[in-house]
């Protein structure tokens, strides 16, 4: 409503949304709710940049690109976040999730994916988007990892790093794509309104995003972002009644299954890699149990008397 009903600027708007979370954060620090936990003060600042980097691009993809391009862009994230786990995290995806992952883009390029018109600056930007993006949310999951940090913690302390990198470009952006000044934009009350209730709705939705990447993977992550795109058309349909075609149904209906494959299949690895770790640890335990048993309950020899006679 606020950017595409009142025309506000998007890139800046998402400065503030970061600024709120920082502050709540501070807020929640403060009531003692959660820890703050200090680490690699580098690697906080290149992960905080690159997200507020990626955040422009993929505004400026948008405003370059036409719809359809644009849908296909964020369809290009999931494979290009298993081709880069794959190559520099030796990280291993089974057929089946491939199909399954296969299928989920099939189905959202068919519901969402209407026009294609490509142009060389745009498709630039977009391949710029696609990799920022998943290096930022790869190195959301990795960091978490490697510090032994939570999700509100890590989003803690790269707030204001983000928070300041889409302030500092996003009045340039926002002008470039909509011809207006950020800063002379009339504030209405209804305007504020807005702004200041996307503001609380974006603390949940920064938190819930490094809380779903920390703990799944970016891929599940995407996953999950793909779902809820096939959840706004429906209900788009049923409450709204936005214009649907057998083509919107067709493809919903596709993802969903390729969401559910998705979902069976990671279970089920899961599962499987958990067993194998403690599988491992069963011989080394079972001779020490029979080394006890043999030293505590062994039955004592009984010598016989040689002179003894019935």
């Amino acid at each position: 409503m606020l950017i595409y009903g009142l025309g506000f600027a998007a890139t800046t708007l998402t400065s503030w949304h970061l600024l709120v979370t920082f502050c709540s954060l501070h807020v929640a620090l403060w009531m003692k709710l959660f820890e703050h936990k200090p680490f690699d003060a580098r690697a906080v600042m290149g992960f905080g940049i690159l997200n507020g980097i990626s955040i422009g691009l993929l505004n400026l993809s948008l405003g370059f690109n036409s719809v359809g391009f644009y849908q296909m862009t964020k369809l290009a994230i999931i494979p290009c976040t298993v081709l880069l786990e794959t190559l520099f995290f030796r990280k291993k995806f089974s057929r089946n999730i491939q199909l399954s992952l296969a299928i989920l883009l099939l189905g959202v390029g068919i519901a969402t994916v209407t026009d294609l018109q490509l142009n060389i600056l745009g498709s630039i930007l977009s391949l710029l988007a696609v990799v920022t993006t998943c290096i930022a949310q790869i190195m959301t999951n990795t960091i978490q990892k490697k510090f032994k940090v939570s999700s509100t913690q890590l989003l803690y302390q790269s707030c204001p790093y983000q928070a300041l990198t889409l302030f500092i470009i996003g009045p340039f952006l926002d002008g470039l794509l909509t011809n207006k000044n950020v800063f002379a934009f009339k504030y209405t009350p209804q305007v504020l309104f807005f702004i200041v209730l996307s503001c609380l709705i974006s603390v949940s939705v920064n938190f819930s995003t490094f809380l779903v990447i920390g703990k799944t993977s970016p891929v599940t992550y995407q996953v999950l972002g793909h779902l809820k795109t096939c959840l706004v058309l429906a209900f788009g349909y049923v409450l709204l009644h936005d214009p649907f075609s057998w083509r919107n149904i067709l493809g919903i209906l596709i993802a969903v299954v390729g969401m559910v494959i998705y979902s069976y299949y990671c279970t089920v690895e899961s599962q499987q890699q958990k067993a194998s770790e403690v599988s491992p640890q069963l011989p080394q335990v079972i001779p020490c149990v029979v080394v006890f048993l043999l030293m505590n309950y062994s039955p004592q020899i009984v010598k016989c008397d040689p002179s003894f006679t019935d």
